[in-house]
């Protein structure tokens, strides 16, 4: 069983930087892909990133040259780097790893608040 536990979420300015950690129980490379979703209230769930193993990354339109992913293969860790935030990036975000099997499974979910 995956186990995927998010942090570094928390509050901050528009205009501000968070970054948030995800790490998997175990080795972040036997997983097909990784990713950062994310869910404001009334919302549906969305992707936000995505960093496949061999390493072409994907971006919600909304975050692009803004958020970063990128990966510790070390310490089996995915990062979003998030910067130049807005009020409309705060939801709760979720990390999601992909197995080759297809098979998904998700953290349990760190709020992020953008104050104006």
């Amino acid at each position: 069983q995956v186990q995927l536990v998010e942090s570094g979420g928390g509050l901050a300015q528009a205009g501000g930087s968070l970054r948030l950690s995800c790490a998997a129980s175990g080795s972040i490379t036997s997983f097909h892909a990784m990713a950062w979703y994310r869910q404001a209230p009334g919302k549906q769930r969305e992707l936000v990133a995505r960093l496949a193993t061999g390493g072409s990354t994907d971006y919600a339109d909304s975050v692009k040259g803004r958020f970063t992913i990128s990966r510790d293969n070390a310490k089996n860790t995915v990062n979003l780097q998030m910067n130049t935030l807005k009020p409309e990036d705060t939801a709760v975000y979720y990390c999601n790893a992909l197995t080759w099997s297809f098979s998904t499974y998700w953290g349990q979910g760190t709020q992020v608040t953008v104050s104006s």
